[in-house]
């Protein structure tokens, strides 16, 4: 299509300036088969203006002035539409830019294109075009698929907030205004009562957390894990101790009678809660809010602002973690945000400092040691995938520096400060193989089969053995997250050398080993989602509390996912039912209303209506029927008292309930980690066939970069590092640069 019939000029003869009409005014309206029957068609939204108005697209003697010309939106490629539209988006003008993906499964011929064969199809104007996309299109297009999420109720409340706040030029006090609210949320849960609340002699968590700053306050460091341990002995590792220490000395600076030694025992003054209470705040405010923030950032930066800051509300106000940390009265939050930095750290190419954030995790509560096959797995991928001379250079560093980071965080039990036996108390106490299989009613499979199965009673002598089985049904568990980030790493390092050897390039001659992630960066959440679900699922010693680790990458995954994508469906199912799996604790600690309140909350804000049929999706059915179950068993909860013989018989119920469900959630990420790996490898087997032909197809990534006028990309890294937002900066440079090339092609003749 040529932009010059939009240009009228007043000099023109008349035939010219007719002429000029037809061609500008013609519409796919007066095609036969648009007229049969228009009220079947979609009407889309006014994207662009009508030409006969003032308003119109900027020309020649036009009084208006448009920065930009909004080209005809492309179909979506046929496997996009079943994935989440983030993690796994590749950019067609760029697909050349990374080498090591493999020949889609799909022939690009068989999508049928925007543009029609015919001659009139290449002379339509810009109406006609958007016209046209909106009726034969279908809901495949973004804008009808916008319409009819409208329609359907399922934008949330935070993508309303959001995009009103947009439309008022207010979009940089989104951030504050989430932030400020979500610590408003915290505040108000904080206004109940707490695990132990006035419940002599032992109380609760509240009281252990106090207790502990009482402990390192007072006594000499080689006493914190051996001094009383039948009143809340200490059992974190050593970074919870020390920001005990800082917290308890504070606290005595304000008032000394908080955090005297025994007589303080089951301290509820006012003035103490009140000090506890803002304790985690500042905490989550310092750590876990930036880490989200930095999450958004990083990994989804080449998105638009809009969906930035909805994904950080869906985070901000995670009820799971808002009910335990501010509610129950835990730090959670400090373990997860330091984890969460370090993914972040990964995502930027910075692995030295992502492994020192996952030991000062570890160092803060053992329960990130549920993230440690992910990670390691993916730190060893990338040695594999770097090569012999870079990958064995980057192992020795990541072993040197986390090496380093263990022993600077255990020198105070270590000599020359405590002797050498100081060091194995804190060992015992943060794993307690002594306390058993499992002490309440969790919602994983030693306690669902415990229904049929009394293990306690039929290994009542035997304890090593379902400490071994547990072991090795835990690493059965994780071992598919664990092969496909090694697998992966070995897959793309064979893409890399057989690209260099069909361009002839010598290995002394390639470049040296970048300081950025890997292709197999998009597995690294589905593993993690994977290895902590196994671990919750089959390891020794779970709480109600652990499902707050498997939840923290499901909800990442979730705030970069359509609300109708498999991805947010079962973010949703999984968030909902894992607060649902802490009922009983929260029961016990009074906290039913904050319960209600922010399940209703949250389902609220991301749209989500967990009694909606999505049809094609086995998820929405299953969604379906657990939530009535809830419900159900709510209500008889409220209206019907256990009998003498089954004191727990609804907790039982809700294990029997939830279990499931983790189990669902654990396969589908397995499920997604096989289609995830096999979007970035190939088949197995499959590369060494294909890597030299793609790469002599004449297309170079460095000819592709050019053409938009920045520097090329490494294959290393490829269109996914850009499509996570690794570079977001560079990223947000490159899709102004596309969009401007996209309007001067749908200029011309035809998109090449």
């Amino acid at each position: 299509m040529d932009e010059a019939s939009d240009v009228m000029p007043s000099e023109l003869p008349i035939e010219r300036r007719q002429r000029h009409t037809r061609d500008r005014t013609t519409s796919l309206n007066s095609l036969s088969r648009f007229k049969s029957d228009p009220s079947k068609h979609i009407r889309p939204r006014s994207t662009l203006r009508n030409r006969g108005s003032n308003a119109s697209m900027k020309s020649i003697g036009s009084e208006t002035d448009y920065s930009e010309i909004i080209a005809p939106i492309p179909r979506r490629h046929l496997l996009q539409t079943s994935q989440s539209l983030h993690w796994l988006r590749v950019d067609t003008s760029s697909g050349d830019e990374w080498p090591n993906r493999g020949v889609s499964p799909v022939s690009a011929s068989s999508v049928g294109s925007v543009f029609p064969n015919n001659r009139m199809g290449n002379r339509l104007s810009f109406t006609a075009l958007m016209e046209y996309e909106g009726t034969a299109a279908g809901p495949s297009s973004t804008v009808d698929a916008r319409v009819l999420e409208d329609d359907q109720g399922t934008v949330g409340a935070e993508r309303r907030f959001v995009r009103w706040m947009h439309r008022n030029n207010m979009k940089n006090w989104v951030v504050p205004l989430a932030i400020a609210a979500s610590t408003l949320v915290k505040w108000c849960i904080g206004f109940g009562t707490y695990s132990g609340h006035d419940t002599p002699p032992m109380f609760g968590d509240y009281e252990a957390q106090r207790h502990w700053m009482e402990l390192t306050v007072h006594l000499p460091v080689k006493e914190w894990y051996t001094y009383d341990l039948q009143y809340w002995g200490l059992d974190y590792p050593p970074l919870t101790a020390y920001v005990s220490w800082l917290c308890g000395r504070i606290g005595v600076l304000i008032e000394s009678s908080w955090f005297t030694l025994h007589a303080s025992r089951g301290m509820e003054t006012g003035g103490s809660k009140l000090f506890m209470r803002a304790t985690v705040l500042v905490l989550d405010l310092l750590i876990y809010i930036p880490a989200l923030y930095t999450f958004v950032c990083a990994w989804q930066g080449t998105r638009s602002s809009r969906k930035r800051h909805a994904a950080l509300l869906t985070l901000l106000f995670h009820p799971a973690l808002l009910l335990i940390d501010f509610g129950h009265f835990q730090y959670n939050s400090v373990m997860l945000g330091l984890t969460l930095f370090a993914i972040n750290a990964f995502a930027a190419g910075h692995d030295l400092l992502g492994a020192i954030l996952f030991v000062l995790s570890l160092g803060f509560k053992q329960m990130a040691l549920y993230y440690a096959p992910a990670i390691g797995s993916y730190l060893i991928g990338k040695c594999i995938y770097l090569g012999p001379i870079h990958g064995t250079r980057l192992f020795l560093r990541l072993a040197l520096t986390t090496t380093l980071a263990f022993v600077i965080m255990f020198a105070p039990f270590l000599p020359p400060f405590s002797p050498l036996s100081t060091i194995a108390a804190p060992i015992t106490r943060i794993f307690p193989f002594g306390r058993g299989l499992f002490e309440d009613k969790v919602a994983n499979f030693w306690c669902f089969t415990n229904v049929l199965v009394k293990w306690k009673q039929m290994f009542a002598s035997r304890e090593g053995i379902l400490i071994k089985t547990s072991t090795g049904l835990t690493a059965l568990g994780f071992l598919p997250a664990v092969a496909a980030l090694i697998f992966g790493g070995y897959k793309t390092q064979l893409q890399k050398d057989a690209q260099n050897d069909s361009m002839n390039v010598s290995p002394s001659m390639a470049p040296a080993a970048p300081s950025s992630p890997t292709p197999i960066l998009p597995l690294l959440p589905y593993a993690l989602l994977t290895c902590s679900m196994s671990f919750f699922l089959f390891s020794f010693q779970v709480h109600e509390k652990t499902i707050l680790v498997p939840l923290l990458p499901l909800t990442l995954l979730l705030s970069g996912a359509a609300p109708t994508d498999d991805v947010f469906l079962w973010g949703a199912l999984g968030n909902n039912v894992g607060v649902f799996s802490m009922w009983p604790l929260l029961k016990k600690d009074g906290l039913g209303l904050q319960y209600l309140a922010m399940l209703l909350l949250w389902n609220r804000l991301i749209g989500h209506n967990p009694f909606k049929l999505y049809y094609g999706y086995f998820v929405g059915l299953v969604s379906s029927v657990v939530h009535t179950a809830i419900i159900l068993l709510h209500l008889l909860e409220f209206a019907v008292t256990p009998p003498a013989r089954y004191p727990d018989l609804f907790p039982v119920l809700n294990v029997l309930i939830c279990t499931p469900i983790f189990g669902l959630i654990w396969l589908w990420s397995i499920k997604r980690s096989v289609e995830v790996s096999w979007a970035i490898n190939g088949l197995p087997g499959k590369r060494e066939k294909e890597g030299p032909s793609s790469a002599a197809s004449g297309i170079s990534a460095t000819s592709s970069s050019a053409a938009f006028g920045h520097s090329p990309m490494r294959g290393e890294t490829g269109v996914r590092a850009t499509s996570l937002g690794y570079a977001s900066g560079r990223g947000r440079g490159q899709a102004d640069a596309r969009r401007r090339a996209l309007v001067v092609s749908a200029g011309g003749d035809r998109e090449h």
